[in-house]
């Protein structure tokens, strides 16, 4: 049984991903992609898809330039996919395990808290409304609201500038390789909860927490509450 290392500290915030950390969405995507390329008669499967997880929108449409699809090629996918999810998540889709719990903790005791979502606006905050999940949040920062997505560090930076808070004193959720580069990069001490994508070995060595639910997130936050 693998040990995670206490939390150094109390966080002044905490900062979400969205999509495969809060909400069971990624799941979803993968079959819209995977259908939306069917339609178009595209070579692309599953393996490929998956390396989008925790991608912005325009490290999307650079993966699929290097597959050789023309620009009108990949708006069409692009479109039948995004109306594909849009329909199928239009009344909210299923939580990830212990996001309830760590919410309301962080509520109850007045811990500030943001997302920042690659999900563009807005289409985030339809997501997270559905959810049921927008009240919780004092920010919500999406991926055309800085130039460069994750895993540059401009989104997480942002959260924490919104909320006025140092980001070396926030804390970061995210499932995806990308996600958690971005909180890095950003100074943020990181736990990562996997979702589609299993930590490899070099994200492994860059020495973060990884942690199988949000409920072990939860319960390294719960000795620095009480």
């Amino acid at each position: 049984m693998t040990v995670i290392a206490a939390l150094p500290f109390l966080p002044d915030a905490v900062i979400f991903d969205m999509d495969g950390l809060m909400i069971d969405s990624e799941r979803v995507s993968l079959a819209c992609w995977n259908e939306a390329a069917q339609a178009s008669g595209l070579p692309l499967d599953e393996r490929f898809f998956l390396r989008m997880v925790g991608l912005g929108d325009r490290d999307c449409r650079a993966l699929l330039q290097q597959q050789g699809l023309s620009e009108g090629t990949i708006e069409t996918l692009v479109d039948t996919c995004h109306a594909l999810y849009d329909a199928r998540t239009q009344h909210g889709l299923p939580l990830r395990p212990g996001i309830m719990e760590l919410l309301d903790l962080l509520k109850a005791h007045a811990v500030p808290r943001a997302v920042a979502t690659s999900t563009r606006q807005p289409r985030a905050n339809r997501k997270l409304a559905a959810a049921g999940l927008l009240p919780y949040f004092d920010a919500v920062v999406a991926g055309n609201d800085v130039e460069r997505p994750k895993p540059a560090p401009d989104i997480y930076l942002l959260a924490a500038r919104t909320l006025g808070q140092d980001p070396q004193r926030c804390l970061a959720l995210e499932d995806s390789p990308a996600g958690t580069r971005a909180a890095l990069a950003a100074g943020m001490t990181v736990i990562q909860v996997p979702d589609l994508v299993d930590p490899d070995d070099a994200q492994r060595a860059l020495g973060h927490r990884i942690v199988t639910s949000l409920l072990d997130a939860h319960a390294l936050l719960l000795p620095l509450l009480r």
